[in-house]
């Protein structure tokens, strides 16, 4: 029961609790240095150990460790702060200096006057002067009405809460620690014995302590934290998972503690205090308190309401009749329960495998069936008509952006699964091998390609009964076939062949080599369609191929006006030759006519000189001559007129006429 020094009049010095006062507050002083350096040493390897492996297994197990020993050091300073008041009380002259003044300072400031009345000199500082003036307006107000010790409570914790959110990490993958495990883990189990000591201690004296069992409870939970961690260590390996899933889980039980301290001590502050009255530890927990076997949380329960507000629920009739009826309603709950786990319903999309003490006997259809309860018999659901599609490559594609969620597609952009462009890499593409030729040599290349399966379980009975029985994954199982055989039919295709062939003639090539494979595994799976979204280069490579296809376009565009420009010019060569060919043919036909021609005439001419003589030749003289006198003047004179009578010849014919008249009668007379 707390004393109130204005209403009793009992002598304090014959309490217990008052006697020990001074020894007790030494001891939780010296605790309390010993978990602040404990923790400040565990703090110290975490930043080290966190620069060189911050996803292992020591990160959980340090930060856990360091923080139940802050929320145990919030404890042990509050019941630290309730001896030093009570030997304040009996004996203030047997504390030592330290203890004193830190405990004075939190409950009665001193003046800066003495009590000489003496003013103690000081030097002028205006930031002293200013932080003194918000210390005295501000904190120590505040400090005051909330207290002291509760303050540290709520730090010390939040601390606590800290290092467990920063050590919280349920996807770090296992890794071996090596002989230095075994050595942490052993330190581990010291400070765990050595918690078991001083749980044993303080559980020893609390009769004449009242604080000595509430903190004994609370030890109990570090020695479990501590234990757990060594255990955690001991069978840390890079095969095991469950170390170290364990070692994050523990920091649940400092959580819950500091938990409900924190509660507690937010609560402290709206509860009145009195400086005569002898004040109680709050940092008391119920979670802590059940930490024994067995727990009994309803004595538990009835004990703090009776201690604290004097109600007695044993006194209740209502209360004994639910604590003895509880364990046979209890056990009628768990065995309606139990036989309810025979009754089943199987959905419209699926069916159910009955299990009788292990064998199959039945595909059960959809609606309700009853079967025995567990474990004598149990149904596997089967999915029935459900159809799903599957990339072939694995969804942890780390090198591809995460794909943004999209409310309405419809009506907005085109999904990000609609990018098709080769410079972006896409989560669901898979890089392949295939065969190359360079300068004659066999190679390979890479390419990325998105190739998605739809498939269903079949609709028969012994197809559920594959798909369950013959196959753990399905997927797995679909992806790593389809993979085998993409490997083994792409290894002969090249990348112009997989780019330029049909891709539905494709799709169904590897369709039916997938299908095959998957029907000689009896995996009772039914592939619907195959379909090649895209087939390119990779990401990095893209930029690369596309300057290499371009080159090899020009190229061949080159290549093909080349060969246009020869074709011209052969076609050009040949009609002028054709034409040089027809031109002479020509000629040596009209050659030819005319020497028949000259032939023909020379053969009349011939026959004519033989049947005519000099007289065809005279005529053929008097043509020709003729023909070559035609278009000139000429004059013929007979060679046989003589000198004596020789001709004359009037050129007066020739001359224009003056008169016409005149000239007529004149040519006429001499004519005449």
């Amino acid at each position: 029961m707390r004393v109130d020094l204005k209403t009793d009049d009992e002598e304090l010095a014959a309490i217990p609790r008052f006697q020990l006062a001074t020894n007790h507050a030494r001891q939780l002083f010296s605790t309390c240095i010993a978990f602040a350096g404990l923790a400040f040493a565990i703090l110290l390897m975490w930043l080290i150990v966190d620069m060189f492996a911050p996803t292992s297994i020591w990160i959980p197990i340090q930060l856990n460790a360091a923080a139940t020993l802050l929320i145990l050091l919030a404890s042990f300073q509050s019941a630290w702060r309730i001896a030093v008041w009570r030997a304040r009380i009996i004996a203030p002259e047997e504390l030592t200096p330290e203890e004193l003044s830190t405990e004075k300072e939190a409950t009665h400031p001193q003046p800066d006057t003495e009590q000489t009345g003496k003013t103690v000199l000081k030097t002028i500082n205006p930031i002293k002067q200013l932080s003194d003036r918000i210390k005295e307006s501000r904190i120590k107000p505040i400090l005051s009405a909330i207290g002291i010790d509760v303050t540290w409570v709520v730090l010390l914790i939040l601390f606590a809460f800290l290092l467990i959110d920063s050590g919280w990490n349920l996807s770090a993958t296992p890794k071996a620690l090596g002989a230095n495990a075994y050595l942490f883990g052993g330190l581990a189990l010291l400070v765990a014995f050595a918690l078991l000591v001083v749980e044993r201690y303080l559980a020893a004296h609390k009769q004449e302590w009242p604080e000595a069992l509430p903190l004994a409870v609370q030890l109990r939970v570090a020695i479990v934290v501590f234990v757990l961690s060594a255990i955690c260590l001991f069978y840390a390996n890079a095969e095991r998972i469950w170390p170290l899933r364990l070692a994050v889980l523990v920091g649940l039980l400092p959580c819950l503690l500091g938990l409900e301290l924190i509660i507690r001590a937010i609560l402290v502050i709206f509860t009145p205090r009195r400086d005569s009255l002898e004040p109680a530890l709050f940092t008391t927990s119920f979670f802590a308190e059940m930490m024994r076997w067995p727990p009994k949380p309803m004595q538990l329960f009835q004990a703090s309401l009776h201690q604290r507000f004097g109600i007695d629920l044993r006194q209740v009739w209502a209360f004994g009749f639910i604590r003895r009826a509880f364990l046979p309603i209890l056990l009628f709950i768990l065995l309606a329960g139990w036989l309810l786990s025979g009754l089943h319903e199987i959905p419209m999309n699926g069916r159910g495998i009955y299990e009788r003490f292990g064998k199959p006997v039945a595909v059960l259809k959809p609606g309700l069936h009853v079967s025995l309860p567990w474990p004598f018999g149990r149904i596997i659901n089967v999915e029935y008509g459900v159809v799903h599609e599957l990339a072939a490559s694995t969804d942890d594609n780390s090198t591809a952006p995460a794909i943004p969620n999209q409310a309405d597609p419809t009506e907005g952009p085109a999904p990000y699964t609609a990018n098709r462009l080769w410079d972006v890499t896409h989560r669901s593409e898979k890089s392949q091998i295939i065969a190359s030729s360079s300068d004659g040599k066999q190679s390979f290349q890479i390419v990325d390609m998105d190739v998605r399966f739809i498939y269903r379980i079949g609709l028969t009975d012994e197809d559920a009964l594959k798909a369950t029985y013959n196959t753990d994954n399905l997927p797995m199982l679909i992806r790593r076939t389809a993979s085998r055989v993409l490997v083994h039919d792409f290894a002969g295709r090249t990348l112009d062949d997989l780019l330029s062939e049909q891709r539905n003639q494709l799709a169904a090539d590897v369709d039916k080599a997938v299908q095959s494979e998957l029907n000689r595994l009896n995996s009772g799976v039914t592939l619907l369609a195959t379909a090649i979204e895209a087939i390119h280069p990779p990401a990095k490579a893209a930029n690369a191929y596309h300057k290499v296809q371009s080159a090899q376009i020009e190229v061949q565009a080159l290549i093909a006006r080349e060969k246009g420009k020869a074709a011209v010019d052969l076609n050009q060569a040949e009609q002028k030759a054709s034409l040089l060919e027809d031109d002479a043919s020509a000629k040596a036909h009209q050659n030819i006519s005319q020497a028949n021609i000259a032939k023909t005439l020379f053969t009349a001419d011939k026959h004519a000189y033989d049947s005519a003589g000099k007289t065809f030749i005279r005529e053929q003289y008097y043509q020709q001559l003729a023909k070559s006198m035609k278009n000139a003047n000429s004059l013929i004179i007979d060679s046989r007129i003589q000198g004596t009578g020789a001709p004359t010849i009037d050129f007066r014919s020739f001359v224009p006429p003056v008169d016409p008249k005149t000239n007529t009668s004149t040519q006429s007379g001499e004519t005449h």
